[in-house]
């Protein structure tokens, strides 16, 4: 029987450890943190799960969370400027966004009670190799500790060598959301983006507000730049003049008697540099390892893909696993086979968004969402699909020859 050791407790490592043991194979997942210190500890993320991650939820039988209760059912869009655009597109099933420090812990509580090991203890490029010796594969899935640096980094789908937003994020009470409920993205023209993102928390259910600064001049800057712990009460007063400012349908739904952070660990300032690195490499004493999650590719939050485009890769490399069981660079190719396309769209199409100036074409796109319900039901389903969500935006024919398939 194949023993897999997977570095990272991640989503990504978690969704692939659930996968292996569903089908009774020995895996042990090494993490730097336990359960309860993932719980205690910061913010890691704002993250939203689409409904084809859910799916592989249900799959794995961890679908803790009852949509009802948990789930958010469209996206809403603010784009400003001089004649702005309000509209709204409805998801045939609901999506979901829970805290990582609720998710995660459950998910390795999963884990262990299904027969995986889970070992706490810190991982670098320099023991993998004895790890590996435990191991007939090793599965890297994250990029910390210079981890992610043991894949040659691809030059042809890393175009940036640094953020192209600035990222301010916290859990705030107070934000009333939105009817019917679902996430907002707004853009303010030549300062950035905001994700509103109805969660659960600690704190029950909660709201996230991901500002998304362009570098340089922006007034969203600020965010980024001032230091919560030093003054909390002025650091809510500036999110609040900044809704005001720039995201105008989010400030009106504000409550400011109650507006404000929940807890100090609640709020992550900083940014992420979009990086594909290679699928995999060969070890020093002849064994495999494979690049997945953060340690394979990282993309600007903003299009909700990180999270979802990492679940998907787990199960592209457990059904590898499971159908192989061979340990040699065959497998490693069929891996990056499958799921070149899937990943890779996503990777472009994030880097698309994030440009400083937005494709004409972009514009175009988002101008017949506002005005034909089915063009915006369809982008917003294939958050799901970012394959196709590429097909679409990639050219500035192929958006319009999309667009003239709704007229016809």
């Amino acid at each position: 029987m194949p023993n897999i050791g997977i570095v990272g407790s991640g989503i990504a490592g978690l969704h692939l450890g659930l996968y292996l043991r569903k089908h009774d194979i020995p895996v042990t997942i090494y993490s730097d943190k336990t359960a309860a210190q993932l719980a205690e500890g910061r913010l890691l993320n704002t993250v939203a799960h689409h409904r084809t991650t859910l799916d592989r939820e249900t799959e794995l039988g961890v679908d803790h969370w009852d949509l009802d209760e948990y789930g958010y059912f469209c996206n809403h869009h603010y784009i400003g400027g001089p004649s702005p655009m309000y509209f709204r597109g409805d998801f045939p099933t609901p999506s979901r966004a829970l805290d990582y420090r609720v998710y995660l812990p459950r998910l390795a509580q999963d884990f262990e009670e299904r027969g995986g090991t889970l070992a706490v203890r810190p991982v670098t490029p320099n023991n993998i190799v004895e790890l590996s010796d435990q191991h007939d594969l090793m599965v890297i899935s994250t990029g910390r500790a210079g981890l992610g640096a043991m894949f040659g980094r691809r030059a042809d789908k890393s175009p940036y060598d640094a953020p192209q937003r600035n990222l301010a994020v916290g859990l705030y009470h107070g934000v009333t959301y939105n009817d019917p409920k679902g996430l907002s993205l707004s853009v303010s023209p030549g300062h950035g983006e905001l994700l509103e993102i109805p969660m659960y928390s600690h704190e029950g259910h909660v709201t996230g507000l991901l500002f998304e600064a362009i570098p340089g001049a922006s007034d969203l800057n600020e965010l980024r730049d001032t230091r919560y712990d030093e003054d909390p009460a002025a650091f809510e007063k500036l999110v609040l003049a900044k809704l005001q400012a720039h995201f105008p349908g989010v400030f009106e739904r504000v409550d400011p008697t109650r507006f404000g952070v929940t807890r100090p660990q609640d709020v992550l300032q900083g940014g992420v540099t979009p990086v594909v690195r290679e699928d995999y490499t060969r070890l020093p004493n002849g064994k495999y390892a494979i690049a997945l999650g953060d340690a394979h590719m990282t993309v600007d939050p903003m299009i909700g893909q990180g999270a979802n485009t990492a679940s998907f890769s787990a199960f592209t490399v457990g059904e590898a696993i499971v159908e192989d069981l061979g340990f040699d660079e065959r497998l490693c190719l069929r891996i990056a086979n499958r799921r070149a396309g899937h990943l890779m769209s996503a990777a472009d199409w994030a880097n698309f968004m994030v440009r400083r100036e937005p494709a004409p074409h972009l514009l175009e796109l988002f101008a017949r969402m506002n005005e034909d319900d089915r063009v915006c039901r369809d982008v917003v389903d294939n958050f799901n699909f970012p394959e196709r969500q590429w097909d679409i935006m990639s050219t500035p024919e192929r958006t319009r020859a999309y667009l003239a398939s709704f007229a016809a």
